[in-house]
């Protein structure tokens, strides 16, 4: 392998669902005829990493330190950039970036710029209690003109604990109540929902809703080919359709 070439580094494990999913996302999304058309790619997924809201809520430990070990194992094996499909550890990005010289792609920061570009002016965000505290889509959004809008205190706990059913590995008894917290978000006026915790769209598809619904975990996926200089394969939309 030659240093110029693309590796795209995937830190993962949070939660290992979300992982293969990203993994999946960004080979459905690489225009491929062969095996050889895909990129290279390494993925180092560490269930082990610390929950990033219990930190956030000063309720854990910092995971930091497993992150940064992560980096190292990418770094190692040549990773040219570095992708991490989930959103709550997007709070930690800048220590981590900080750390190593390999670019850390910005999912957040991608999301809000791809919705800003779609006309959507008014999202609604379903994610962990630690993203929405942090305001990490808030303070992304405010920078692009855009309003992010957040379920109340009960309606998000039961995000919460529909995330937590994802990760446990029953995402229908989930859908129910992400479909409720969506539909609450779209009566208050928003444009398009943000699936905003990599778990989420495992149980949590558009054809459910009637508001668009929007997957950072593609935009990342896409926005991680892009970078590594690979065509995209025309698959369905990141930020969803215009419901009819």
């Amino acid at each position: 392998m030659q240093p110029q070439e693309p590796v795209i580094g995937i830190l993962g494990g949070m939660g290992p669902a979300a992982t293969a999913d990203f993994y999946t996302k960004l080979v459905r999304h690489t225009r491929a005829h062969r095996d050889q058309d895909h990129p290279r790619t390494v993925i180092w997924s560490d269930p082990t990493i610390p929950d990033r809201t219990d930190a956030l809520l000063g309720l854990g430990e910092d995971p930091t330190p497993w992150m940064l070990r992560g980096l190292k194992h990418l770094e190692e094996v040549g990773a040219t950039l570095i992708a991490v499909p989930c959103n709550t550890a997007h709070a930690f990005v800048p220590e981590l970036q900080a750390h190593t010289g390999v670019p850390i792609l910005h999912m957040i920061e991608e999301t809000v710029a791809l919705l800003a570009a779609s006309g959507v002016t008014t999202a609604g965000l379903l994610a962990t209690t630690g993203t929405c505290r942090t305001e990490l889509y808030q303070g992304s959004a405010q920078r692009w003109g855009l309003t992010v809008q957040v379920p109340g205190h009960e309606a998000q706990q039961k995000v919460m604990d529909a995330i937590q059913q994802i990760k446990g590995g029953r995402p229908s008894v989930a859908a129910a109540a992400l479909v409720q917290a969506a539909q609450e978000l779209q009566a208050q006026g928003a444009q398009a929902v943000i699936a905003g915790c990599t778990e989420i769209p495992l149980a949590l598809s558009e054809e459910m809703l009637q508001v668009r619904l929007v997957d950072p975990t593609a935009v990342l996926a896409e926005a991680a080919l892009r970078r590594a200089g690979f065509a995209l394969s025309g698959a369905e939309s990141p930020v969803g359709a215009v419901p009819s």
